[in-house]
């Protein structure tokens, strides 16, 4: 019997995994359960001792693997790293589950301030509030408390401190950049320029 053993033993590790290493696939899956924010490609590689392109095609790979197998959950690339999210279609059953009373949305205040910073970064408080046409400082700190809004160095001109989206941002809306936006003219009164000038 230990014939079959010994020879199952080397396929183990034809992905290339050392001796007394999990295969790549499943270091990789252990890896990603445990983490809290998207995990770049080139820090795996340096983990797991493997070049980065085979990193790459091993996460490609499971991605894809998920995606076939229509799992409650995907393997996608945001904000310049991996992690898993649950699928899409799952929403209403996961915000059931965690609907608890302990889930806080962020205000319409907050969002709009969000999206002021999130397609005119980096930007500052005064300019914030002028577009808004209410003060925006307090919705401002309550961005940058829940790590979504960070600052962006300061205007050269004004001394005033500028801010941007963090990669958390991007992380909780799922997109790999700010490219990934979507347009906001569609969404904009034709006039919206000069009421942006009279402020």
């Amino acid at each position: 019997m230990s014939e079959p053993i010994n020879d199952a033993a080397p396929a183990e590790h034809d992905d290339g995994a050392a001796p007394g290493e999990p295969p790549l696939a499943a270091a990789l899956e252990a890896i990603l359960l445990v983490v809290d924010e998207p995990v770049p490609e080139i820090t795996l590689a340096q983990v797991l001792e493997r070049p980065t392109h085979e990193i790459a095609e091993a996460l490609r790979g499971l991605a894809a693997e998920y995606s076939a197998a229509g799992r409650g959950f995907d393997l996608r690339e945001v904000a310049g790293g991996w992690r898993y999210y649950t699928r899409a279609e799952c929403a209403p059953v996961v915000e059931r589950f965690v609907r608890d009373g302990q889930q806080t949305r962020l205000t319409q205040a907050a969002l709009e301030t969000l999206s002021v910073v999130a397609y005119r970064q980096p930007v500052s408080r005064a300019r914030i509030s002028a577009i808004r046409g209410v003060n925006s400082d307090g919705v401002m700190r309550t961005l940058v408390a829940r790590g979504l809004v960070e600052e962006a160095g300061t205007d050269p001109e004004s001394q005033a401190v500028l801010y941007r989206t963090t990669s958390y941002f991007l992380e909780r809306l799922g997109l790999r950049d700010l490219g990934e936006l979507p347009e906001l003219a569609p969404f904009l009164p034709e006039d919206v320029e000069n009421l942006e000038e009279s402020k």
